[in-house]
């Protein structure tokens, strides 16, 4: 949007006043519902890490930024995810300050290309005014990513694809000043460019074509964060590969030992492989040392949920519940947790406890969905009919592609015999979800009721065709 309105009102000149002026009200306007929206939810379920760097620290991190950004665009090489500018622990001897000493070189790199974008928009000619608004667009798009505030990276390549474009027009405002003579010269270079930035781009692309080759790239090129090797031992078990995983696991904790992600997948494995004993330990210590492990990890609170759960398969409901009411202080906005819990409840003492829980939860959550549909479900549960069905077309509402809350709405006006408000309703789930064969069952059951047997019969053709559409070769091929 900056981009836009720098572009609009320093130059665009066939525009006239007025319309710069509507188009500021619209920035506006459009800028105003975007910080509106950012204020939901009012409570977030967890806090993310922030790293309390001073002024200075974050300075000198632009620069290197700037500096590692500049020298992708020129030469494109060893790119991978999980880039990094900068890591404490390279401070703490001398010895590990020289192996990466290198990152130190980016931040005058980075004065050079500040210094170059300085140079070339104080610089006269034709081509000043492409120079000007390709560094407005450049730094426009880099301020955001610069490290002038705290992102999931110092650094990361996916992040160039906007700011590369007002390098591109940089770049082209200062071809066009120097010499016609070099013309050819330019020509051929600039075609030697695109052939081999396209080249290497196809090789890049190659690298995301799915998720075990991108995270081996990944790690084949140098970035050997944790993270990345977590998302594969991830894959290897989704795909029952255990003994992979588990070795990919215990790898990572032997180099990061106070990693909670790793030892809560490690635990996860553990499962899997009949070993329930390591496991629920595991589980455990991440449990009592999540809310400390949060401040500096997410999502630490899946340690709770698996112990719980692992209570709950061993028929120890009350140990279960017990565990996740002493969370609920810790975490009182993670759905995941309340959603047990409540499930837990229901199940041992009856619908009332567990809603509740709901209850508590929907009105500081007005706006989750989950929520609403499971406090529907248990006043129906609890044969509260009026409440139900409030819940229910609340939760309708927050979501426009759901159809449980209105497969549910349309079986409580069955049980009330308002067979043509049933009808209604179920025929909103179909719009909502057309390729659903058993929608159009369940509407062929409603219409049977009504005596309408010729359009309950359209409907089962209906779902019968959409059956055979997804059995058929050519469907199941793609």
């Amino acid at each position: 949007m900056l981009i836009f309105l720098v572009h609009t009102l320093a130059f665009a000149r066939d525009i006239d006043k007025k319309v710069k002026i509507t188009t500021i009200v619209c920035c506006a306007l459009v800028f105003g519902a975007y910080a509106e929206l950012r204020q939901l939810p009012v409570a977030r379920a967890e806090k993310g890490f922030t790293e309390n760097w001073s002024a200075a620290v974050r300075g000198t991190l632009m620069l290197r930024a700037l500096g590692d950004y500049g020298r992708l665009m020129v030469f494109p090489g060893n790119l991978h995810m999980e880039r990094n500018i900068f890591d404490p622990d390279n401070y703490l001897s001398r010895e590990s300050w020289r192996k990466t000493v290198a990152s130190e070189y980016l931040s005058i790199l980075g004065l050079v290309v500040l210094a170059a974008f300085i140079y070339g928009c104080a610089r006269s000619g034709i081509g000043k005014r492409a120079r000007i608004m390709g560094t407005v667009w450049f730094f426009a798009a880099y301020l955001p990513i610069s490290n002038i505030v705290q992102l999931n990276a110092t650094v990361a390549e996916h992040w160039l694809y906007l700011p590369s474009v007002g390098f591109l027009l940089f770049f082209g405002g200062c071809a066009l000043d120097l010499p016609r003579k070099l013309g050819a010269g330019l020509t051929a270079i600039a075609a030697i460019a695109i052939l081999a930035l396209s080249v290497r781009s196809t090789i890049r692309s190659s690298d995301w074509s799915n998720e075990e080759k991108f995270y081996k790239s990944t790690l084949a090129a140098g970035g050997t964060s944790c993270r990345v090797g977590v998302n594969l031992g991830q894959i290897y078990a989704n795909r029952g590969e255990y003994a992979i995983a588990e070795k990919m696991f215990r790898h990572i904790l032997e180099t990061n030992p106070d990693y909670p992600i790793a030892r809560n997948n490690l635990a996860s494995v553990l499962v899997h492989e009949g070993k329930t004993a390591e496991a629920e330990s595991l589980f455990a210590r991440d449990a009592e040392h999540a809310k400390e492990a949060g401040v500096q990890y997410p999502r630490t609170w899946i340690a709770v949920l698996n112990l719980a759960n692992m209570r709950s398969r061993a028929k120890d409901d009350a140990g279960a519940i017990a565990l996740l009411e002493r969370a609920r202080a810790d975490y009182p906005q993670v759905w995941e947790l309340i959603s047990l819990e409540s499930e837990l409840l229901r199940r041992t003492q009856g619908p009332l406890p567990a809603l509740r829980l709901i209850e508590n939860y929907t009105r500081q959550n007005w706006w989750h969905h989950a929520a609403w549909l499971a406090e529907g479900q248990l006043y129906a549960e609890n044969n509260d009919v009026a409440q139900s069905t409030r819940a229910l077309r609340y939760a309708a509402l927050l979501d426009v592609h759901d159809v449980q809350a209105l497969n549910l709405l349309a079986a409580i006006s069955v049980r009330q015999n308002k067979l043509e408000q049933a009808c209604a309703t179920q025929r909103r789930a179909i719009a909502r979800e057309p390729n659903q064969p058993r929608q159009y069952l369940m509407l062929a059951e409603i219409l049977d009721k009504m005596g309408r047997t010729s359009e309950a019969q359209n409907a089962r053709d209906d779902a019968t065709r959409l059956k055979a559409m997804a059995t058929s070769p050519r469907i199941a091929a793609n």
